[in-house]
């Protein structure tokens, strides 16, 4: 017989490894899968700044490093694996990995998270973290008096380009349409704000930077109308591409309940699916705050909500 684990967690980051932590650290036999981004969107930060205990800020890789082996002190057992199918009809479920080895468990959390769309232009990689990003509450800060882009046309693109009038010296919208799809309310709060201004019908073409010292910085944006097909470089000292994330949940569905975006529903303010026993943290049920901390927050929810639910079965 293989071992049953009382949780398997699929997926890392703040969310998997503080499930990891809190469900190991509760006595109980935890299997923790790393997933295709062992991490999490925070190995490709750079800096953080916002999450509470690192006063002088902190990497992201490091900081998911530390998570990891403050999860695996207690016992969580983690492991580079990538589950590709889950089998919820019978108990203890079965989860299965790209190799084809079995697993099985009591309960599961599912912390993999969401992925940031993106431009898919070569040189975006090559800045990502240095001058490009996909939050402004995580990344504004470092913009104080800086030029800034926001790409994106929805309510996401109007209120990343409002909040960071706070720091930016100055916030250009740039969209491939005329027309936005955010609301009128959005919109209106948009133009009505005098550090804002608009390139429309225009598409970012290359991201160009520097390199000194080691150290990566973006410059630059190539920039081409679409409808006149010139295209204009334009200095930049950031850009946050605001046209949404995609939850990774392809493996669910059919599955677990999930709202018109894919994300998982969870019960009321539980981590519950609509299968006993099975429980999602983190952004992969969160398109509202997607931030660190709340991710983690709610990683320490799905493993207490586990641990009762196993008492209990």
């Amino acid at each position: 017989m293989s071992e049953i684990y009382d949780v398997a967690i699929i997926g890392s980051g703040p969310a998997g490894f503080t499930a990891g932590l809190y469900a190991s650290r509760a006595n109980l036999n935890v299997i923790l899968f790393e997933g295709s981004q062992p991490g999490g969107q925070l190995t490709i930060t750079t800096e953080v700044e916002n999450f509470p205990g690192f006063e002088h800020g902190v990497q992201g890789p490091e900081m998911m490093d530390i998570f990891r082996r403050q999860a695996t002190r207690f016992g969580c057992k983690n492991v580079y694996e990538t589950i590709t199918k889950v089998d919820f009809s019978n108990r203890p479920f079965t989860l299965t990995n790209e190799s084809g080895k079995e697993y099985s468990a009591r309960s599961v959390i599912i912390a993999t998270g969401a992925t940031a769309r993106t431009l898919k232009i070569p040189s975006e990689a090559t800045y990502w973290g240095f001058g490009i990003s996909a939050c402004a509450t995580c990344d504004g800060f470092f913009y104080k008096n800086k030029k800034v882009f926001v790409v994106g046309g929805g309510d996401t693109a109007m209120e990343e380009a409002n909040y960071l009038t706070h720091f930016a010296s100055s916030v250009t919208l740039l969209h491939r349409r005329q027309e936005f799809r955010a609301s009128k309310i959005m919109i209106d709060r948009a133009k009505e704000n005098p550090k804002i201004d608009f390139v429309l019908d225009s598409v970012i073409d290359e991201f160009m930077g520097e390199e000194k010292n080691g150290i990566k910085s973006l410059t630059a944006i190539k920039v081409r109308n679409v409808q006149t097909n010139e295209s204009k470089i334009m200095p930049a000292d950031g850009v946050f591409i605001a046209i949404g994330h995609d939850p990774n949940t392809q493996l669910f569905k059919g599955l677990l309940d999930m709202d018109d975006e894919n994300y998982l529903i969870t019960k009321g303010k539980s981590t519950y699916t609509n299968i006993p026993g099975v429980f999602a943290c983190g952004d992969v049920q969160d398109h509202v705050y997607r931030q660190a901390i709340s991710a983690a927050g709610s990683g320490c929810m799905a493993a207490i909500d586990a641990e009762r639910w196993l008492q209990d079965n």
